[in-house]
């Protein structure tokens, strides 16, 4: 089998290994176990290898580079529109020659691939849709559309698409699943905690407006002010990092927060047996 891969993750390569962010690709490296060749259309970039990187595990793997895309500003606008013809034919050729087609969902390019799906109706297809499949969540409107489009088994045929959750009033396609970031061999007794002295808050993901860093830092300032003895440690990387620095500069918060940046699943997991609360502020969560 050609199993075919439409993903909107950043990967980088080193060497002859293929590289990208560590829980897609986890996840990834489980069902390749079960195909023949490889092929992934992603966005490549030449940035360093980091710790919350991974190698894809697989000796039939080929990656077919497109550009990445934005909407973020006016002129991210006008070139994504001078990119989608490229981005559009290079995802129908590889879709033509794959025995199956897997998206990865939400995302510019998980969009790009589900209205390309539509022309080939009889290959299998699988989506992983990673967002909110809340059909009540307030979404932006092209995360809406790739919800009603995977939806539809009119335009959508012959797709099994995995959300999270057991959602009501679904059709038949949608299928409720879940990823596990530990195996059953990692649980642990969890270790017993002092809650009377410094209280250790972690925050863990990405530093974007949509995961609320900057709420969670000020949720320890506040407590912080009353008295109490708090440390707040940041772990993940995003666009909001410069911004969050220069707040715990100017508040003098330094001594009580803390940003880490990315690191690995292992350092983490030992960062969560010790801390006393982890915080999680999101807007939306997948989960």
């Amino acid at each position: 089998m050609k199993f075919l891969i439409i993903s909107h993750a950043l990967h980088k390569t080193e060497d002859a290994a293929i590289f990208s962010y560590a829980p897609y690709v986890r996840e990834m490296n489980i069902w390749l176990k079960y195909v023949d060749a490889v092929e992934v259309v992603a966005p490549v970039v030449s940035d360093l290898i980091s710790k919350i990187d991974m190698a894809y595990q697989h000796n039939h793997l080929d990656l077919i580079p497109i550009p990445a895309i934005q909407f973020t500003s006016v002129t991210k606008t006008i070139n994504t529109f001078l990119k989608l013809p490229i981005i559009f034919v290079k995802i129908f050729k590889a879709c033509k020659k794959a025995d199956h087609i897997h998206l990865r969902c939400p995302g510019n390019i998980g969009l790009i691939g589900c209205l390309v799906q539509i022309f080939f109706p009889k290959k299998t297809k699988t989506a992983k849709y990673a967002g909110n499949w809340d059909p009540n969540a307030k979404q932006p409107l092209s995360y809406k559309f790739q919800k009603w489009l995977l939806s539809n088994t009119f335009l959508t045929k012959n797709m099994q698409v995995l959300v999270y959750g057991d959602w009501e009033h679904q059709t038949k396609n949608i299928k409720p699943f879940f990823t596990t970031t530990y195996s059953h061999s990692e649980i642990e007794q969890p270790p017993k905690r002092d809650f009377l002295s410094s209280l250790k808050f972690v925050f863990i993901g990405s530093l974007v407006s949509g995961k609320r860093p900057l709420l969670a830092i000020q949720m320890i300032e506040a407590l912080h002010h009353q008295g109490r003895k708090v440390r707040l440690d940041i772990y993940g990387d995003g666009i909001l990092k410069e911004d969050l620095q220069h707040y715990i500069t100017i508040n003098k918060l330094e001594n009580i927060v803390k940003l880490h940046g990315n690191q690995s699943k292992a350092l983490i997991k030992e960062i969560l047996k010790a801390a006393h609360f982890t915080i999680l502020l999101s807007k939306s969560e997948g989960y």
